[in-house]
């Protein structure tokens, strides 16, 4: 069994380090209220605002924030203040053997899921992917009901994307790992390397080209990342081009006929956002266009 954290109870303290890029304060101020509305108390360290260009401090302090707050007993969870960039940077200075005995829920997505695959690969931590403080200020009703119910500790046993598209048929059993694309590109050939060998493999972005995406897929399949998945479904890619060229990449790239493939899941950068436990067995059934979590 993976290291499952515990679920909040209502009282319960979140805390929010910054381990990427700084970020609006009015955003971050309304998530930080979203946060308290459902009943919990939160904690801001002096870290989570500072500023070093596009940092959120330096890749020793950002980590030594969260490595703090896994420590911490007072702390039952963690909610990344956003994404951008530099969770990779900081993944050396982090204390795994520390955060392997204190699991806590994590939750973010984007660049943070740099930070959630090393949590997997070094602890067996079950993340959730999902909003970052900055992006539940904007959030939809739909994101926030599901935020609400996995704080609490309610893993969805069964989800559904709200504009399926199968494009390989097919059932497939794993456990649920990946994120951003472009975030799981770079980690290629690092001792961070991402290898999704029977895994379903959730794939989102925003802001890439289609040849980019060819790229990015392409070098993770020759990196041997990408071999023998067990099946793939597709989040949101937000001004990523037309989701048939996406699509038609994906396919030709993992070209396994056994590897079922399904789209349309709202998740990553668009306003909804569906958390999801990150590293769970689920079961993916391309046909019936359902993902479901063992729990």
């Amino acid at each position: 069994m993976k290291n499952l954290p515990p679920p909040l109870k209502p009282g319960d303290t979140i805390g929010i380090p910054a381990p990427a890029s700084p970020f609006n304060r009015e955003r971050f101020d309304q998530g930080v209220e979203v946060l308290k509305s459902l009943g919990y108390r939160v904690l801001v360290p002096e870290e989570t605002h500072q500023r070093e260009g596009y940092l959120a401090g330096s890749d020793r302090e950002r980590a030594a924030a969260l490595n703090r707050m896994f420590a911490d007993p007072g702390v039952q969870a963690i909610v990344c203040a956003r994404g951008g960039y530099g969770s990779m940077r900081m993944l050396p200075h982090l204390d795994f053997a520390s955060i392997r005995e204190n699991p806590k829920m994590v939750m973010g997505f984007s660049d943070l899921s740099a930070l959630f695959w090393a949590l997997f690969d070094r602890c067996g931590l079950v993340t959730i992917h999902g909003p970052t403080v900055t992006t539940l200020a904007i959030a939809d009703d739909a994101t926030l009901e599901r935020v609400a119910a996995m704080l609490s500790g309610e893993r969805k046993a069964v989800l559904r994307p709200a504009s399926g598209i199968t494009l390989r048929s097919g059932i497939a059993k794993g456990r649920l790992l990946g994120g951003n694309l472009t975030t799981l590109c770079h980690l290629s050939g690092t001792p961070f390397s991402p290898v999704f060998r029977d895994r379903i493999l959730l794939l989102e972005d925003r802001g890439e080209a289609p040849y980019r995406i060819d790229r990015m897929l392409s070098q993770m399949r020759l990196a041997g990342g990408l071999d023998d998945l067990a099946g793939i479904i597709i989040g949101s890619f937000e001004k990523c081009g037309e989701p048939a060229d996406l699509h038609r990449i994906v396919m030709e790239i993992i070209d396994d006929p056994e590897v079922p493939i399904l789209a349309g899941f709202g998740i990553g950068h668009g306003k909804t956002n569906i958390p999801i436990p990150m590293g769970m067995k689920a079961v993916l059934d391309a046909d019936e266009q359902v993902l479901r979590f063992n729990l």
